[in-house]
């Protein structure tokens, strides 16, 4: 198992960036695929993007692809989720998530998961 911390999440206007990061502890890492998450009030929870064990494939929702980018330092047991062009529908609670083995989009499969932390766009 690992521990999963998340961190930068905030308030930010509509077409603004912000960077999400995932501070991982316990076992070996970079044994682990990892992912981002998100939850809107009201909705079931998302798949968002995915990285692999050492950062080689990365897979994201098409409703964020081509502005978020997914990235990875297993030196620092660090997953990051750089968010450019946030718009009013990114509004969520992201979670940094991990599974021992490959990238999945899917929520259930990941059996470690961080507190979230709340992404609000406003107009």
């Amino acid at each position: 198992q690992v521990q999963l911390v998340e961190s930068g999440g905030g308030l930010v206007q509509a077409g603004g960036s912000l960077r999400l990061s995932c501070a991982a502890s316990g076992r070996t890492f970079s044994g682990y695929a990892a992912g981002w998450l998100r939850q809107a009030p009201g909705k079931e929870r998302e798949f968002v993007a995915a990285i692999s064990t050492y950062g080689s494939s990365t897979v994201y929702a098409d409703s964020v692809k081509g502005r978020f980018t997914i990235s990875r330092d297993n030196a620092k047991n660090m997953v990051y989720l750089q968010m450019n062009s946030l718009k009013l529908e990114d509004t969520a609670v992201y979670y940094c998530a991990a599974k021992y083995g490959g990238t999945t989009r899917t929520d259930t499969l990941y059996n470690n998961w961080g507190q979230g932390t709340q992404v609000t766009v406003s107009s």
